[in-house]
Order: C-alpha cells, then structure tokens, then sequence
C-alpha cells in the first residue's frame, strides 16, 4: 500500500488509524454480528454509538448544556436555507458578510426566505482578506448576523469575531476542531463533516435550543432544527456510517489531546508553510498576512503554465490535489486536522526542489 499526502480540500483525508479502526471493524461491530452499515438506527447498539458521538462534540467543543447538537444531512449548503427558515421568523432579516463563495451562496439562499443586508464584502480583492466592519451598517433588528469563519477557497479566517447584539451564526466547515472556539458566542454553529470531521454526508450543527423553538410556517417537517433537535437526530434514518466514522474521528481528536493541543500543531504546520510562502523567489500567498487560514493554504507562482507544472509534478511525487479552485487558480494545500507535520515539511522540500530547478 502506498499512502499519498493527500491536500484535498474536501473530501480531504482522515487519519490512517481512523481508517485502519473502520477497516477492522467493517465486517462487525463489536459482537453484534453485522457492520454498522447494515445495523437499525434504532438498535441498542447504533443507539451507543450516536450518544458516543454527541457526548463528544460536546466534550470536545465545551458545548454548554442549554445548547442542541445534530447530525444532520444535506451538507452545509441545505444550512443556507434551515438557517433563514428557523432562526429568521420574528423580523425576517438578517446580516451577512461575504468572504467568499460560500457566504455569497448562503446569502443568495436566504434571500428566497428573508431581507438579507449584506453589511460588507472583500469581491474587490478576490476575497483575500477580511474585510473591517463598520458597525454602523449593522442592522438593528436582524434577526442574526452570518459569517464563513474559514473561507476554504480563498484561504481566509476571522482572528476577531464581529460585536454584534444579535446571535451570531457561522460556517466552520472547514475549521471546526481546527482551533478553540467559545461555542457559547454563537448562536448556531454548522460543519460539513468533510474537511475535518468524517467522511462526506453528515453534517453537525450546534445551536441554542431558545433558537430553534418556532420556525416559519413554510418550513418543511425535515428542515426543522426543532423536529431533528427533539427526536436526537433520528426523526429519519441518519446518515449512520458517516456519524460512526465521525465518532472515531472525535477518539482520535481526544487521544491527541483534544482541540487546543490540535491548534498548537496546525499553528505549527502552518507557520512552516507560510514562512516558506513568504521567503521564495518563485511562490507567493495570495491572503493578506493577518487574515490567513489555518487550514487552507492558497499559493502562486503568477504564472499558469508554472503552475499548472507544478501541480503535475507534485501529483507524480506523492502530493495529491494541490490545485486551487478555478476561481482564485494556481495552488491550494488543504492542511486539515489529519495531515501530519511531515506532509507539510515534505512539501516544502518539494516546492524547495522545484523553486531551484524552475527559476
């Protein structure tokens, strides 16, 4: 078997115990006499394992008690909708920012729902950074206020949160157990599971259960926080082998050290990969130094068919899915959770090599 250094961006990698764990438990878990993936959803045993799982979201997040946490479906881009539908009832309007692609889709959502006031925007600069925020344009009887805390794509993060007298509620997808997050500032929190969390199909939503009591009339039964809240995120049948393979995930989390002993590591892989970014010749970040991603690391060469070489031969040496997105081009490395500090060592001695042998 031969493992590559996997920079996806999502579906992006898990860790290999993770991986080995499932593999030895795909035929049967436990004694129960069948994989997890035949198994009911209301058995003793998948029952244990949900359970498992919830309780450590929120040992993980220090989620407070008066807090709802779900296993949901439909990826973050069905929370576009849930978010306006339940949490926007009483004023329907609410305040948004947009730093990238996925902020701009969720607002586009919302939309269909809500007045959406768009109270800043970084579309000027490719969204390269973010942008400051003017408190003034704030609207006073929003109903909450939205944010990307990680923008995937473009490479950007929050360092501040915004002050806001509204609940806040943010897409962490891409950053969820990344970095310490006082879960108790928002709202509602949401994650795809596929950068840091699991396998693609779940997605996890935090959010405080006096939010999610009344949403709009027009709400479907299954997009009602309130219906999913109620019924332990087993009103359907949940998307059972992807919330097993997150719960491995969440062990692994805690056998590290749980998010803040992470957050040292993803500090430490990014600094190596941004100190190299900022003393080549040949490559360039693309993000403004204070507002840059912990996870997702955006580069150039500031030539296409450099780069377009370079994503070629790093697939040829082991370093996978390195291309950026088609809207911002050049490169993209993914340095989720599960990348290992050697990954991000070895690809800076790669970029090192190709530097010397392309200037």
């Amino acid at each position: 078997m031969s493992r590559v250094y996997n920079f996806s961006a999502g579906p992006s990698m898990l860790p290999e115990e993770v991986l080995k764990k499932a593999q030895s438990e795909m035929v049967e878990y436990g004694t129960s006499g069948m994989s997890v993936m035949e198994m009911s959803h209301r058995s003793k045993d998948y029952q244990e394992i949900i359970d498992s799982a919830e309780a450590l979201v929120r040992e993980l997040m220090n989620v407070p008690d008066n807090y709802k946490v779900m296993f949901l479906q439909g990826g973050g881009s069905t929370q576009f909708a849930m978010i306006p539908l339940n949490l926007g009832l009483k004023n329907k309007k609410a305040d948004y920012v947009i730093t990238g692609q996925w902020a701009k889709k969720a607002a586009a959502e919302a939309e269909k729902f809500i007045t959406v006031n768009k109270v800043a925007s970084s579309a000027d600069k490719t969204f390269s950074y973010i942008p400051k925020l003017d408190k003034s344009t704030f609207s006073s009887d929003a109903d909450y206020f939205y944010i990307c805390y990680n923008n995937t794509i473009y490479g950007t993060r929050y360092t501040t949160l915004p002050e806001t007298d509204v609940p806040l509620v943010a897409d962490i997808s891409s950053c969820v157990m990344s970095e310490v997050i006082d879960v108790s500032k928002f709202g509602l929190l949401f994650a795809g599971a596929q950068k840091n969390l699991g396998p693609a199909g779940v997605t996890l939503v935090i959010a405080r259960e006096d939010l999610i009591e009344n949403a709009m009339d027009i709400t479907p039964t299954m997009l009602q926080y309130k219906i999913h809240a109620d019924n332990g995120s087993m009103y359907n049948t949940p998307p059972t082998y992807g919330i097993y393979v997150l719960k491995l995930v969440l062990e692994w989390i805690k056998e590290k050290g749980g998010v803040a002993e992470l957050q040292k590591i993803n500090e430490k892989k990014a600094k190596i990969l941004y100190d190299f970014l900022d003393s080549s010749k040949l490559f360039k970040g693309t993000v403004v130094p204070e507002d840059r991603s912990l996870m997702n690391v955006p580069f150039v060469t500031g030539n296409e068919e450099l780069d377009a070489k370079f994503v070629a031969e790093a697939k040829a040496a082991g370093f996978v899915n390195l291309k950026g997105h088609r809207t911002v081009g050049g490169m993209r490395a993914s340095i989720y959770n599960a990348m290992p500090v050697e990954g991000v060592e070895k690809l800076v001695e790669f970029m090192k090599k190709f530097e010397a042998e392309n200037l």
